[in-house]
């Protein structure tokens, strides 16, 4: 009885035992179920962000690729433009060039008909000579060939002089047109040359501040950036002054910032300083990338990028470097152009010429023999280097685009309203072309006109002929041309007059 009642209690346990791993095994199932419903729902989550992160870029991309590609078409219907106005250019050269030939063929053929009635006449009076005088032939022949040589010789000289009249009056206007045309597509914006800041405060109490106990602060500033600080009794601004402009244009940069910030002591200045060193270099290297953009030059060295973009804080005569090389640049393409010469080559040359003025105030020589050091040593081209060092003409033109950036520099330089003088610089260039003028015999009085590029100059008419006032014109412009120095060109007109007056009583 105590077996069949120890098998039933084992039986009775067993399936309790049982029972409790089915409802194990059970709530695993369901914990499994419910973990992969979970992990599902994660996973679809995560590819739904996915998907969205994948699209947002995809879109952000195809947008870059559209604005590039319109970039590109913008660019691209620029460049038909301009091929099609030269194309139009060359076609009317070709026609004037086809009515020049048939002029000259015309004149040609006029020419020999009148040589051959020349010929026929002379005969003619050879025999009638020899009939009517008593001269042998050889004499006839030698008094006739003396006559002939002294009409030829003054119908030659008429004709040299109207042919050399009508071609310079052609090339004037062929160079007019070419250099109007190139001075109309560019011109840069006239800046004023400064070597101080000035900052504007919210109130006068920022001054003191800026000041600081016993001058601490303005001391640890000026130090920092190299640049003068100078408060006086203005009300509302502090002025900062320098001749490095970069350093000028840092130091007020950190002055807002430190104004803004409102934390001024010596070792904030020097912080914001740091920072806004780094900043500024960052700045001008955009800029020399934006200038390379803007005129089509790439596959310069880092160097000269600087460079470049250290020009748009240096300015000459009130005239900004950074725009004064990108007007040139485009001169010197279309005069390139209008040339038939290699024009990307001529855009180097003129886009570099005035590199030297970034480091001249740091470094010995002139700004020409300075970028032209640069530029060898970073292995730019020869042409290149030779019309840097040569565009001021202190060293000698080897190829034709120092000619052409020469020019180009000088278009741009000497075009109305790019440089300002010295009130005093100008009065006194003014009197020196009316006194150089003066100081030649037989003038009476002369005028500098059109802000000294013209000089009246009006000459007695009993000692002064129309053939000596040709040679007074060239003579003035010889000494104007070795004794000053000027932008452009200066016209010297000659004045000659005779009056005759008399009164009816």
């Amino acid at each position: 009885m105590l077996l069949g009642l120890g098998y039933l209690v084992r039986l009775w346990l067993e399936r309790v035992r049982r029972q409790r791993d089915e409802a194990a095994a059970a709530n695993i199932l369901e914990e499994a179920k419910q973990e992969a419903d979970r992990v599902k729902k994660e996973a679809e989550v995560s590819a739904k962000e996915e998907i969205h992160q994948k699209r947002e870029e995809f879109e952000k991309e195809t947008s870059d690729v559209r604005r590039e590609l319109r970039e590109l078409e913008r660019r691209l219907t620029k460049r038909e433009d301009g091929l099609d106005r030269k194309w139009d250019l060359f076609n009317k050269k070709e026609r004037h060039i086809e009515n020049l030939e048939k002029t000259l063929a015309a004149k040609r053929k006029d020419i020999s008909a009148k040589e051959l009635e020349l010929e026929g006449l002379l005969e003619k009076e050879k025999i009638s000579l020899h009939q009517i005088s008593a001269l042998s032939q050889e004499d006839a022949r030698k008094m006739l060939m003396e006559r002939l040589e002294k009409e030829m010789e003054q119908e030659c000289a008429e004709i040299v002089n109207r042919r050399t009249e009508k071609m310079k009056e052609t090339l004037e206007q062929d160079a007019k047109q070419v250099l109007t045309t190139a001075i109309q597509r560019c011109a840069a914006d006239h800046t004023a040359e400064s070597v101080v800041t000035t900052i504007e405060l919210s109130n006068d109490d920022m001054k003191g501040r800026i000041i600081g106990r016993e001058g601490r602060n303005i001391r640890a500033f000026e130090k920092a950036t190299g640049i003068d600080v100078i408060v006086d009794d203005t009300p509302g601004v502090v002025v900062l002054s320098g001749f490095d402009s970069v350093r000028r244009e840092m130091a007020r940069m950190a002055m807002e910032k430190l104004i803004v910030d409102g934390r001024i002591h010596p070792a904030r200045i020097e912080e914001v300083v740091q920072a806004t060193e780094k900043e500024m270099e960052q700045i001008i290297q955009e800029a020399g990338r934006q200038a390379c953009f803007e005129v089509g030059i790439h596959g310069l060295n880092s160097k000269i990028v600087n460079l470049i973009g250290r020009l748009k804080y240096r300015t000459s005569y009130g005239q900004n470097q950074l725009l004064h090389s990108i007007e040139v640049t485009h001169l010197a393409a279309n005069l390139a152009g209008e040339l038939g010469l290699d024009v990307p080559m001529a855009k180097r040359c003129a886009f570099l010429h005035d590199i030297g003025k970034a480091l001249d105030h740091q470094t010995e020589g002139s700004h020409a023999a300075i970028g032209a050091d640069v530029a060898r040593r970073c292995e730019e081209r020869p042409e290149v280097v030779n019309a840097i060092a040569a565009h001021h003409e202190e060293a000698p033109a080897e190829t034709v685009y120092a000619v052409l950036v020469n020019a180009a520099d000088a278009i741009s330089a000497g075009r109305p309203g790019a440089r300002r003088e010295t009130l005093e610089k100008y009065i006194k260039r003014l009197e020196r072309l009316e006194a150089i003028a003066t100081s030649f015999s037989g003038v009476d009085s002369a005028y500098a006109i059109q802000a000294g590029r013209e000089v009246r100059v009006i000459v007695n008419a009993e000692k002064v002929n129309d053939k000596l006032a040709q040679k007074l014109a060239r003579d003035i412009a010889k000494e104007i041309e070795q004794e000053l120095n000027y932008p452009g060109e200066i016209t010297v007109t000659v004045i000659r007059e005779t009056r005759a007056v008399d009164y009816a009583r």
